[in-house]
């Protein structure tokens, strides 16, 4: 792996900016790709509901939906399914055909570790541990350019053969121009500091001039990843990660605990769409997370950790309007507590892929769901 991630740069103690190069990227791709991972465990049956299956009500009880059109009432999509109220942005995307979902997906992973679960969704593999690439270090490689990971540290879904960095805010003040000045005169004699440097205040340019995350919220952290996807010689991919799923008590439905932060996901997924402006029409978004979690509430008005879960797939060119894959219904459940896996999550990154870099063979022995995304 050629692992591009950059030191940050020091001076007197003080963080300045981090030092990112895109430089290894081939060309500018005509479509970029942005992976949101859910880490924690989304309920994907609060996210969408079935609102219509016979036994959801049944089940659910107090973390079922209102009815569209009452107070507090789901977003009606297709089918009998519902997005959760507070996710107005992405039905506003369904609404113009740019939205899809996969409902009842999952890994091939079974059991209930975060760790674990994290691990195969981002390897993309077929068991924990079977792989020690990312799918989407594999994709770039074979596709070229930088792949880019909002935060600290680069993830595994962006470890192996292709080129990766990260950017993370500055938990210190920049430095003023006066320092810049002078660090440029002591790095003028060393070919690959004063480079970096140049890169550095440049990428932080890029971002100041769109605020750098300054509420260290997820508006500013998914803006500052469509600011470095902008840059002239930006990366192909960036994976963003969110945190704060594991809804074990007081997850809530309607309102609550899980709504705020379903309303912040769909208010910083709005904000990457208005950052990237008629780039919108270029990329793709994809979120999803390691697994679902129970079907029935527990005794600390939560979830626990369960199987199938939901992912969603969006942009200009994504082929919306629709659920993806099969559903199993709620009549029948995995070890009778979690909703089936009846779809495999790596299809839907597989045809993605396909639709978007023309890029096939990263997932073995898996037949990619085709036609999300036009040409």
């Amino acid at each position: 792996m050629e692992f591009r991630r950059r030191d940050l740069l020091f001076a007197g103690g003080a963080l300045l900016v981090p030092a990112l190069a895109f430089g290894g990227a081939k060309q500018r791709p005509e479509h970029k790709l942005v992976v949101v991972v859910l880490r924690g465990a989304l309920d994907g049956l609060a996210a969408v509901a079935p609102l219509e299956d016979p036994d959801y009500r049944r089940l659910r009880g107090a973390l079922a939906l209102p009815e569209p059109g009452a107070e507090h009432g789901a977003l009606p999509l297709t089918g009998g399914f519902a997005l959760h109220p507070r996710l107005a942005f992405l039905h506003d995307r369904w609404g113009a055909g740019e939205l899809a979902f996969l409902h009842a997906a999952s890994t091939p992973y079974r059991d209930r570790s975060h760790f674990d679960g994290q691990d195969v969704l981002e390897s993309g593999g077929d068991q924990v541990f079977g792989t020690d690439t990312g799918w989407l270090s594999r994709a770039l490689a074979l596709r070229g350019g930088t792949g880019i990971s909002v935060g600290a540290t680069v993830p595994l879904v962006l470890r192996g053969p292709g080129q990766a960095t990260s950017w993370s805010p500055s938990v210190a003040p920049p430095a003023d121009d006066d320092t810049l000045a002078r660090l440029a005169d002591l790095y003028a004699e060393d070919e690959v500091l004063s480079a970096d440097l140049a890169e550095a205040v440049k990428t932080a340019g890029l971002l100041d001039a769109h605020g750098r995350g300054r509420d260290g919220g997820w508006r500013s952290v998914v803006e500052a990843g469509a600011k470095l996807l902008l840059a002239p010689d930006g990366p192909a991919a960036a994976v963003v990660s969110l945190d704060g799923w594991d809804t074990h008590a007081g997850q809530g439905a309607a309102e609550g605990q899980l709504a705020n932060r379903l309303g912040n996901l769909d208010e910083a997924l709005g904000a990457l769409r208005e950052a990237l402006g008629e780039d919108w029409d270029r990329t793709t978004v994809v979120v999803a997370t390691e697994f679902g979690r129970t079907v029935a509430i527990n005794g600390t008005d939560g979830t626990d950790h369960g199987t199938g879960g939901v992912a969603f797939v969006l942009g200009g060119r994504v082929r919306g309007g629709r659920m993806l894959g099969d559903w199993p219904t709620l009549g029948g459940l995995h070890e009778d507590r979690d909703l089936l896996p009846a779809n495999d999550l790596r299809a839907l990154f597989a045809g993605v892929l396909h639709d978007t870099w023309g890029v096939d063979g990263v997932f073995a022995g898996v037949r990619p769901i085709n036609g999300v995304v036009r040409a």
